[in-house]
């Protein structure tokens, strides 16, 4: 059921005991949300949790609050709302819609939202889930301190690719110059986020090896990257970054990340300059934005770049580029 901004406030401030989580592979506002909206349910005294089936991205480990984390239960466990933040299907929250029984609350801004939530609050003009939670904060009329306004800042900065992609609106910037009024700090966030390990550059020039680049009519050109499961072993699966090396190429209109996770299981990540990629993703069980999406594709990676190119060109033959 879909619902406002004011009901799911309202929701939030009827249950005490609430679980949060977001999506596996948690990117900045996926993160950024979570621990915001964290900081302040605690401050009203609730009983909050937060689970997340999977690692925090080492990136990230710098966002206030990731050390209240915590791995699934061994057991299920009842709450009276679990709230998931930032995920457009229930699949992309792995095993904690099993391991926590109660009602969902999803707030999200994904186009491609499945409306698979018990309630569902969905803004897909938001720039990112981490601006719903700041309009949710300012409905709620609350204290941002400086650690949610970290939190939040990323969220909005990181989906909007530091204000240079095409999601980036007057909201998203207004919001921004607010949070850094409330403490957040861009060049030391950015800087965070632009600390690669050592490990993660050297491996660089072996991943821009595999970059392939196919022509399409429709289209224009496609550019493929592949990262093989040895190499995203070195990254510890962090790929932050890797898809701008593709899409900042001349003549790019859809970059691709491969993420090999074995023979059988590719990672898929897609990002455009006007293509509506999320529809490429939805294809095969994915989701996404009209300019950044992914999914997950069974097969060897020969045939998923194959596949890949085949949705492409059959949804540009049906409607041309959607914007």
């Amino acid at each position: 059921m879909e619902i406002s901004l004011a009901v799911s406030a309202q929701l939030l401030r009827k249950a005490f005991n609430i679980v949060l989580t977001t999506h596996i592979h948690p990117d900045g506002d996926a993160l950024g949300s979570l621990l915001a909206l964290y900081f302040y349910l605690v401050s009203t005294g609730k009983c909050i949790r937060l689970l997340l089936d999977d690692d925090i991205p080492a990136s990230l480990a710098f966002l206030p609050g990731t050390e209240e984390i915590q791995k699934l239960p061994e057991t299920p466990e009842t709450a009276d709302l679990l709230v998931v933040l930032d995920a457009s299907d229930a699949e992309r929250i792995g095993k904690v819609k099993h391991m926590v029984k109660a009602p969902i609350l999803n707030i999200d801004h994904h186009i491609s939202n499945t409306k698979y939530a018990d309630y569902l609050y969905l803004d897909s003009a938001a720039a990112a889930t981490g601006e719903i939670i700041m309009q949710l904060l300012e409905l709620e009329k609350a204290s941002i301190t400086k650690e949610m306004a970290t939190c939040l800042f990323t969220a909005i900065a990181t989906d909007c690719g530091f204000f240079r992609y095409a999601n980036t609106s007057p909201n998203a910037l207004r919001y921004a110059a607010d949070l850094v009024e409330y403490g957040a700090k861009p060049s030391k966030i950015a800087e965070c986020l632009d600390t690669r390990p050592l490990a993660a550059i050297k491996v660089l020039p072996k991943i821009l090896e595999t970059l392939e680049i196919r022509e399409l009519s429709a289209t224009g050109q496609v550019a493929f990257l592949t990262v093989m499961p040895s190499l995203l072993q070195e990254l510890n699966d962090d790929t932050e970054g890797l898809i701008n090396y593709p899409r900042n190429i001349a003549g790019v209109e859809i970059a691709v990340l491969l993420k090999v996770v074995n023979d059988n299981v590719i990672r898929v990540s897609l990002r455009s300059k006007i293509t509506d990629v999320s529809r490429v993703a939805l294809t095969f069980g994915g989701g996404g934005h009209a300019r950044a999406a992914g999914c997950t594709i069974n097969g060897p990676v020969d045939l998923v770049k194959d596949q890949l190119i085949s949705a492409i060109e059959k949804l540009s033959k049906n409607d041309g580029r959607s914007g």
